[in-house]
């Protein structure tokens, strides 16, 4: 049997390369919603991000997920990104 190639990402805290199914990801939705896709299949603009915590911050420190989904994200996202991955861990 052929091996199957592995769809690889980049976390935007950490800048690793890690297997996608690792990973999760950060969608801006057609209608311009930030939310986070646990299937990876939603329809937008994604970004990945690692489940730790310190990956999350070290992206908005830097506002790589902002530049990586071409829009201005609030405080308010970023404070439900923390609630939802606190809740992943």
């Amino acid at each position: 049997m052929k091996t199957r190639k592995i769809p690889m990402r980049k976390c935007m805290g950490c800048q690793e390369m890690k297997s996608k199914k690792e990973l999760i990801r950060v969608v801006r939705t057609p209608e311009g919603e930030i939310v986070i896709d646990r299937t990876g299949k939603r329809s937008g603009r994604g970004a990945y991000i690692c489940p730790q915590m310190e990956c999350l911050e070290k992206a908005i420190r830097h506002k790589s997920i902002e530049r990586a989904l071409e829009t201005a994200i609030e405080e308010p996202v970023y404070q439900t990104l923390r609630e939802e991955l606190s809740g992943n861990v």
